[in-house]
């Protein structure tokens, strides 16, 4: 690209040399491929019970055959706009890892009913269960679903605003976000919880209404069929949110809600990057998902509280760990 005085200032950092070229793979990256190795440790121990380990071979061969590529198109030209085209693969690349749990943690016995059990306990009811009957209202409906459709953008608006203005930080702040995932996908393969709106279905709504959760086996091995998503179904964030689903929801990582605890670690990060704008925008939108999650069903109560537990946790376990370890080799 030539560059001239008429050139708009956004492009030019776009396509500026990186200032602190990465010779080898990126720290997100090695987390990813560190994450793959374990998947495969798993995945080697489980192997006479695997359904069909061929698609779950070919999709980790492409993912270190994808982060190759983007290696050596970096290697070639190490600008920002390579760099930031490195890490929107690895987020691309999540919607890949998340299904993926399941054909692990499939294969292990389930803890629904405990964490069911729970919520019963700690709120004497299953508010999964009653949130969209207290609140039917559309307005309501529209709202809850507009939270747990803004996931992802939150994810790109927050990364994108450290690319843009907050650069020198880009790296940690990308770091943090997406190997909390890996951290997370961890847990989800060896935590096999599915969440009110798999468990509820195959334990019956009128067993889990009157406080019985019954054990359900190995039922989650050949059954992916859930409940319809409560709200008003003619809504548009409500048809957001079921193509969301129909595209690549599974019965796992329930516990803790990922959801929750990315977006507290979206809040951090905004209230990090030292922008009362960036912060304000992404409140009213955690708040949103904190609830969406229980609304639609997606997780128990409890999974919200392991969220917020665990964002916290790992946002200043994975931050701290850069600054120490990986920052200072620059």
């Amino acid at each position: 690209m030539a560059i001239n005085m008429h050139t708009p200032k956004f492009l030019i950092r776009l396509v500026a040399h990186d200032s602190h070229p990465t010779r080898g793979l990126l720290a997100v990256e090695w987390a990813m491929m560190l994450y793959l190795l374990f998947t495969l440790a798993l995945m080697a121990c489980l192997w006479p019970r695997i359904q069909q380990p061929a698609p779950m071979l070919i999709g980790r061969l492409a993912m270190v055959i994808g982060v190759l590529l983007a290696w050596i198109i970096y290697q070639w030209k190490p600008c920002r706009i390579t760099h930031l085209a490195r890490i929107l693969l690895q987020l691309g690349l999540l919607s890949w890892w998340y299904p993926d749990t399941y054909e692990i943690n499939k294969l292990l016995p389930n803890y629904d009913p405990y964490f069911a059990a729970a919520d019963q306990w700690l709120f004497g009811c299953q508010p999964a269960l009653l949130f969209s009957q207290w609140m039917p209202q559309h307005w309501w409906s529209e709202l809850m679903h507009l939270g747990y459709a803004s996931y992802y953008p939150l994810m790109v608006a927050v990364s994108l605003y450290y690319f843009c203005y907050r650069y020198e930080r880009f790296a940690r702040a990308t770091f943090v976000l997406l190997t909390s995932f890996f951290v997370y996908y961890v847990i989800f393969d060896v935590v096999p919880v599915t969440g009110p709106q798999y468990y509820y279905l195959a334990a019956g709504t009128d067993q889990i209404g009157a406080g019985v959760f019954p054990e359900i086996g190995q039922w989650f091995i050949n059954h992916t069929e859930s409940l319809p998503i409560p709200g008003w179904s003619d809504g548009f964030c409500y048809h957001l949110v079921a193509a969301a689903h129909a595209a690549g929801e599974r019965p796992t990582a329930a516990f803790p809600s990922s959801h929750v605890g990315v977006t507290t670690i979206l809040m951090l990060l905004a209230w990090k990057s030292g922008s009362r704008k960036l912060l304000w925008s992404v409140t009213p939108f955690y708040i949103l998902m904190c609830m969406a999650t229980v609304y639609i069903q997606a997780h128990y109560a409890i999974d919200v509280i392991g969220g917020w537990v665990s964002g916290v946790i790992f946002y200043f376990a994975l931050d701290g760990f850069y600054r120490k370890n990986l920052e200072s080799r620059k």
